[in-house]
C-alpha cells in the first residue's frame, strides 16, 4: 500500500488472487453477489450487505458463485498507528475480535442501513473526484470502523456459550474495561464488583468461558500488547506504565511466559514480516 488508506471498488466474476496473504487490515463491503470467503483454512458463506474483516497476515480467497461488486477498504500499520478517538481505539477492538470471528460482522439492523449509505458515498467519491475528496474518504472510513467496533461488542467473545448468563458479559467487559487497572482486575475485586462470593466466581467464570478468569485476563492483555508492539512506536518502558507492570523485567517475563520469545524480539520480527 502506498496510502494509510485506500478505498477500491472491484465488479468480478471470480477472485483474481488464491490464498494471498497481506500485511494490512481490510474490510470487505459486498455490495451485491454471493459466494464463499475461504479464510485460514475456513469456509464462509457472503451475501449481498455483509461486513467482513481480514486481518493482517490472515490467508484468504474468494470463491463467487455470482458475479460479485466488492468495496475494500484498506487500512496499512501508519493508519493504525495514529487512529485514536475519544481515548476510544476502535481499531484496536476490531484487531483483536476479528480473529475469533467469521462472516458478516454487522448484528445491529439499524446498522445496515448505515454501512450501505457510507458504501455508496465512498463509490460515489472513488467515481467523481473533487476538492476535499480525501478528508471526505477519511471520515467515511472512520464512521465505517467506529460502527465495526460497535457490533463487534455486542458479540459474544470466544468461548463465552450460547446460554452464558448475563452477568459473564458484563464481567467480562468491566475487564476489558480495566485492562489497564491491576487491581480492578483481581479476583477479589470483581467477585465484590458483582456481588459474588471470591470462592465461587472462578468456578463460574470457567463453567461459563470455558477458561479461568486469570487465563481470560492475561490472554486479553497479551493481544493489546501484541498490538502495541506491532502497531505502534510505544517504547517497552511506556507499554509498562500503560498497562500497570512494575518495570520492564516484569513485563517481559509475562510476554516471554506466553510467547517464549522477548518483547524486543516479538516487536523486530513483526517489522521484518511487514
Amino acid at each position: 500500500m502506498h496510502q494509510s488508506v485506500e478505498v477500491l471498488y472491484k465488479k468480478v466474476d471470480e477472485c483474481p488472487i488464491v490464498n494471498s496473504k497481506f500485511s494490512f487490515f481490510q474490510m470487505v463491503y459486498v455490495v451485491s453477489g454471493t459466494g464463499f470467503l475461504h479464510i485460514n483454512g475456513n469456509s464462509i458463506s457472503y451475501q449481498t450487505g455483509n461486513l467482513m474483516l481480514l486481518t493482517p497476515n490472515d490467508y484468504h480467497n474468494f470463491d463467487i458463485t455470482t458475479t460479485t461488486e466488492f468495496l475494500l477498504v484498506k487500512i496499512n500499520n501508519e493508519y493504525v498507528k495514529e487512529y485514536r478517538s475519544k481515548s476510544i481505539d476502535h481499531i484496536e477492538c476490531l484487531l483483536h475480535y476479528a480473529s475469533h470471528l467469521s462472516g458478516c460482522i454487522l448484528k445491529r439492523k439499524a446498522d445496515e442501513f448505515l454501512v450501505r449509505s457510507i458504501a455508496e458515498s465512498l463509490i460515489y467519491a472513488i467515481d467523481n473526484k473533487d476538492i476535499y475528496d480525501e478528508d471526505l474518504i477519511t471520515h467515511y472510513v472512520n464512521a465505517l470502523i467506529v460502527i465495526a467496533a460497535r457490533n463487534i461488542a455486542i458479540i459474544k467473545p470466544s468461548g463465552v456459550k450460547e446460554n452464558a448468563d448475563k452477568r459473564i458479559l458484563e464481567i467480562i467487559s468491566y475487564i476489558q474495561t480495566n485492562i489497564f487497572f491491576p487491581e480492578k482486575l483481581k479476583a477479589s475485586a470483581i467477585a465484590e464488583k458483582f456481588d459474588i462470593s471470591d470462592t465461587y466466581l472462578g468456578s463460574y467464570f470457567k463453567s461459563n468461558c470455558g477458561e479461568t478468569l486469570q487465563s481470560f485476563v492475561s490472554n486479553y492483555k497479551l493481544r493489546l500488547i501484541e498490538h502495541r508492539l506491532t502497531f505502534s512506536d510505544m517504547r517497552i518502558n511506556e507499554i509498562v506504565d500503560e498497562f500497570g507492570f512494575s518495570d520492564e523485567s516484569h513485563l517481559n517475563k509475562f510476554f516471554k511466559k506466553h510467547n517464549e520469545i522477548s518483547l524486543t524480539a516479538y516487536r523486530k520480527a513483526k517489522v521484518l514480516s511487514n
